[in-house]
């Protein structure tokens, strides 16, 4: 399906010069899709992109949709936008009709052809009229020991109002005629429960294989026990997806961070609806007797063949015995140059070291910290935190080492979407370890991932410095392609010194040597590099362009693509999500390629190339080449000096990363994708399995010197 912004055509002679935004993100939600569609995946692979396709998307419903709705109603126009000409309403009703499409083959591939595949295997999800008699009594013994007395049927009339309903909360919603009403009051009402989320949702079934019926289900089919006395005139299940977007007011913020986002947090939860989801072939009145009282729209109202959620499918990712049905298991490899055991700080001073996640492990980060912690002559060290997740290493050696008396600073990003109460948490045992905790700026999120370990050999003290391009969070690292930089070079060492006294002490005017900080000169920059390729191309030289990102969404940026395409300069881009770069337009883009890779690790390294020989400038970033990344963030662009890893990266990684052909796919001119597939004779190349292929070979190699 063509996506380019119809809005911004002129003519049919005269292409759109940007996708949108949104629609670009739809399109790259729909190449998941396409991941769970696919036969040649294990089928608990699909599962789990399913699962993905719904996290995916309640996300997207909560911030930008919900943020779209806003400026229906007469919000300002937010600063993040590409200059593609699509008004709200046509964004609007253009997100929901694509929704709706994608949606529906999202349950065509659940119902038609993985649940029933994997059932074959012995794992099926039942409905209460499929269950043997043992797990019919068990179902029953289990709803009234355990699920029943956590319920609350809720009916609602003039004296019972309209319950507040959370947030991505699952409901019954069902017609009842009760016995027991006011004199005068209505025959029919309706009423919710709410599916307990202390409870598993997926409950299990004793029997041979690996039987499973939902939670939900087992609480409708005994609907008539919780209205007792009241006839069950129609149900169905329910979900409201609502606006989650936080935003603090600096201006507002008079004493403490933590405190107004505790506070907003709590104000979320009754934000604006902006999706209700109910199953398909219901009572339409139930239907729109609910939507009435979300004041939600006809578009705005999503009919589901299945089961609302599929987030819950995840869980099956665990299931011990089914190992053939999913990717095949691996072992993150070690740095060479971190063995176990080894002493991190003497393996940085011989060279510079990158370390390629999930690949290799992300131990070696958390090596790092533990032996800064333990090591007596370390004095002081300082760490950027945005996403460390629920159980975090890091957080742990930095505690331990404000504890042993070192002197520890962690600047916490707490603003980091839907990581806001984790943060919080974090930093308030982080305080009370001893830890320095700083929340950097209120109007600019920092999101560099840099860590600084200052250390005491002989009579001078030496810096050592990891930057990288993900966050530290060991369980993502698990699952996320990332870079990372191991580092003592002084000029490193200084500028991160420096910007740490930017982000506690608001310091300013270092001269930067090695990085390139947003929102100071990242974008100044990346124009500068891109500038001169271009002016390279225009007199004769070979010219060269390579990015890999998450997001390309810049006007500034793009305008200066499409100026070094014409005038001949090569740019490949890998970009995964949204990209609102239009390629392939004859006199516009025609030496753009643009790719987006979907496999089983997510895509989150930035790579920025600029040169088409071995003296071309290579970086690594934690940004995209987004306007928050570049004026709204605190990000970091680094240089690879040292010539081995330079190497590597431009011979090794990026020519990997651009021979896929099995689970890469090419943007078109209309802005719609193409799987891109072997040629005749050609071999196929899965960059990320030949990635894991290389690791396990070094290891060999490793092993046998």
């Amino acid at each position: 399906m063509a996506i380019a912004d119809e809005q911004a055509q002129s003519s049919a002679e005269s292409p759109p010069r940007y996708v949108n935004r949104d629609v670009s993100w739809l399109e790259f939600n729909g190449r998941v899709l396409e991941e769970a569609e696919d036969e040649t995946n294990p089928l608990l692979e699909r599962v789990k992109f399913l699962s993905i396709v719904s996290s995916n998307l309640d996300e997207f419903m909560m911030v930008r949709v919900s943020g779209i709705r806003s400026q229906l109603n007469g919000a300002e126009q937010p600063v993040d936008e590409t200059p593609d000409g699509s008004s709200p309403r046509y964004l609007f009703n253009r997100i929901h009709e694509r929704n709706h499409e994608l949606v529906g083959r999202q349950y065509a591939c659940l119902q038609q052809a993985v649940l029933p595949a994997i059932a074959q295997h012995g794992i099926r999800l039942l409905e209460p009229e499929q269950l043997s008699k043992t797990q019919q009594q068990y179902v029953e013994d289990y709803f009234e020991q355990t699920v029943f007395p956590v319920l609350t049927p809720m009916a609602i009339d003039p004296s019972h109002p309209t319950p507040h309903l959370q947030n991505r909360g699952l409901y019954l919603a069902a017609m009842v005629q009760p016995m027991l009403r006011p004199r005068g009051g209505p025959k029919r009402l309706l009423a919710v429960v709410q599916i307990p989320t202390v409870l598993p949702r997926m409950v299990e079934l004793p029997g041979k294989g690996s039987d499973f019926i939902l939670l939900e289900q087992l609480v409708a089919s005994r609907l008539d026990r919780l209205f007792g006395g009241s006839n069950i005139n129609s149900w169905t299940t329910i979900r409201v997806t609502r606006d989650a977007d936080l935003d603090i007011d600096g201006d507002e913020v008079m004493h403490d961070l933590s405190q107004a986002i505790e506070e907003g947090l709590r104000a979320l939860k009754h934000r604006d609806p902006v999706r209700l989801e109910v199953t398909a072939g219901v009572d339409e009145k139930l239907v729109a007797t609910v939507a009435e009282q979300m004041q939600l729209g006809p578009e705005e109202i999503y009919h589901v063949d299945g089961p609302l959620d599929l987030t819950a499918l995840m869980s099956w990712q665990s299931l011990p015995g089914y190992d053939h049905l999913r990717d095949a298991a691996f072992t993150p490899r070690r740095p060479a140059e971190f063995p176990e055991e080894a002493d991190v700080f003497a393996a940085i001073r011989k060279r510079d070291i990158l370390v390629h996640h999930p690949y290799q492990s992300f131990g070696c980060v958390v090596d790092f910290l533990d032996q800064a912690a333990e090591d007596p002559n370390v004095l002081a060290i300082k760490q950027t935190l945005y996403r460390s997740g629920s159980e975090s290493p890091i957080v742990r050696a930095l505690m331990s080492a404000a504890e042993a008396g070192k002197n520890v600073t962690a600047v916490v990003e707490l603003m980091a979407r839907f990581d806001e109460r984790a943060n919080v948490s974090w930093a308030r045992q982080m305080e009370r370890a001893g830890v320095h905790v700083v929340f950097g700026f209120l109007d600019l999120k920092t999101h560099c991932k840099t860590t600084l370990v200052v250390r005491r050999e002989g009579n001078r003290l030496r810096r050592y410095v990891h930057l990288g391009t993900g966050n530290y969070n060991a369980t993502t690292a698990k699952i996320y392609t990332d870079l990372g930089l191991f580092t003592c070079r002084q000029k490193y060492g200084e500028d991160v010194s420096a910007l740490f006294n930017m982000l506690t002490g608001y310091s300013l005017g270092h001269q930067w040597k090695r990085l390139v900080i947003a929102p100071h000169d990242l974008q100044a920059k990346t124009l500068e590099h891109i500038h001169r390729e271009t002016k390279r191309a225009s007199e004769g030289q070979p010219a060269r362009i390579f990015g890999k990102l998450n997001s390309l969404v810049d006007g500034d940026v793009i305008e200066a693509l499409y100026e070094a395409s014409q005038a001949g300069v090569e740019i490949d881009l890998i970009c995964r999500g949204s990209c609102c770069l239009v390629p392939g337009v004859p006199g516009l883009s025609d030496n753009i390629r643009v790719r987006s890779i979907i496999d089983r690790f997510l895509e989150h390294s930035r790579i920025y190339i600029f040169g088409a020989d071995s003296n071309a400038d290579v970086y690594l970033s934690s940004a995209d080449w987004m306007p928050r990344n570049f004026r709204r963030r605190v990000e970091a662009m680094f240089p690879i000096l040292e010539p081995t890893l330079k190497k590597h990266i431009m011979e090794s990684i990026v020519p990997t990363l651009q021979a896929d052909n099995v689970k890469a796919r090419e943007m078109q001119p209309d802005g719609s994708y193409r799987r891109i597939k072997p040629g005749k004779g050609t071999p196929p190349v899965r960059s990320q399995v030949r990635f894991l292929e290389e690791m396990a070979a070094n290891d060999a190699i490793d092993d046998n010197v």
